[in-house]
């Protein structure tokens, strides 16, 4: 692939999967190499929206598991914004973003953030995804954490927490 142009879809494939391989795989700082120049790529094409988010979405996860979190939320939040924009908040690509998203505050400690995001989101997962959906289930464990994690939890959120996490099992 190659020798192939940027345009042909083939290449452009082969380089999503590459990067996607090299993370499972365990190798992401190669990982990142990759999917940055698949979104400078992207960018150059102008490629759609949709296809733009969703790579950046995968950059993030590099950004994570290399322990980048100012860099992965960043995304993370451009990721939601953008899916907000172009799906609406009943879509599952925006479900997985905004869950996302949480999970990255989440690991900054951002209790109230997390809360706040996930209060508006947790309602309509289940109408849209299903209630045994990974996603809806990630959601909703995401949540509890914060609840039972916040320094300045009350006694009613570790139950609400304790409750959550029991009904995920």
């Amino acid at each position: 692939y190659v020798g192939r142009p940027e345009t042909d879809s083939a290449r452009q494939m082969a380089m999503n999967v590459l990067g996607l391989g090299l993370t499972a795989a365990d190798h992401h700082e190669a990982a990142l190499r990759v999917k940055e120049a698949e979104l400078s790529m992207l960018r150059r094409l102008e490629g759609s929206e949709s296809s733009i988010l969703t790579v950046q979405s995968n950059l993030a996860n590099s950004y994570q598991m290399l322990g980048r979190l100012g860099e992965a939320l960043r995304l993370r939040r451009d990721v939601y914004s953008g899916r907000l924009k172009l799906n609406g908040d009943q879509h599952a690509d925006t479900l997985l973003a905004v869950t996302n998203y949480a999970s990255c505050l989440l690991s900054l400690r951002r209790f109230g953030e997390v809360k706040s995001l996930l209060r508006k989101a947790i309602p309509v997962a289940p109408r849209v995804l299903g209630e045994s959906d990974s996603v809806t289930l990630k959601m909703r464990g995401c949540y509890a954490e914060a609840l039972k994690s916040d320094p300045g939890a009350t006694l009613d959120d570790v139950r609400e927490a304790v409750t959550t996490f029991e009904e995920l099992e």
